[in-house]
C-alpha cells in the first residue's frame, strides 16, 4: 500500500493534500482496497461549507455504499468531474487523478488533528 508522506490522513480513511488555504481530498489506498471496484461517486455539496466530520458525499462500490466525511471544516469549491465517467480512477490512482473534492479551509488549526503518514500506517496496521 502507498502512504505519501506529504499528505495528511484521517481515521475515516480520507487524505488531504494541502496547498495554502486550499486542499484536495480523496480516499486512501487502504480505503479503496477495502471498498473494491468503485462504480459511482455522489458529491452534491459544491458551494457549501461542510463542518468537520459531516458527510460531504458518498462513494459506491460493487458491494457497498460508503459515506465520505469532511476531515476539516471547509467550503467545497469543486468536484473532480473526471470521476463522473471514470470512477475507477479512485481505485487506480487514489492520490492523483482519483481526488474527489477541492476545498477552501475554514480553520487551518483543525489540520493539527490529522494524522501524518506514519500514524496512518500504524492505524491500518501496515
Amino acid at each position: 500500500m502507498n502512504f505519501p508522506s506529504e499528505l495528511k490522513y484521517t481515521k475515516d480513511h480520507e487524505w488531504l493534500k494541502i496547498e495554502g488555504n486550499e486542499a484536495y481530498i480523496g480516499i486512501t489506498d487502504f480505503a479503496q482496497r477495502e471498498l473494491g471496484d468503485i462504480v459511482y461517486i455522489d458529491i452534491n455539496t459544491v458551494g457549501d461549507e461542510v463542518t468537520k466530520d459531516e458527510v460531504f458525499g458518498t462513494v459506491e462500490a460493487v458491494k457497498t455504499v460508503s459515506d465520505l466525511f469532511m476531515p476539516v471544516t471547509a467550503t467545497v469549491l469543486e468536484t473532480n468531474a473526471v470521476l463522473n465517467d471514470n470512477p475507477e480512477l479512485v481505485n487506480s490512482d487514489p492520490y492523483g487523478q482519483g481526488w474527489m473534492v477541492k476545498v477552501t479551509l475554514s480553520d487551518t488549526a483543525e489540520l493539527e488533528g490529522l494524522l501524518d503518514a506514519d500514524a496512518y500506517k500504524a492505524l491500518v496496521g501496515a
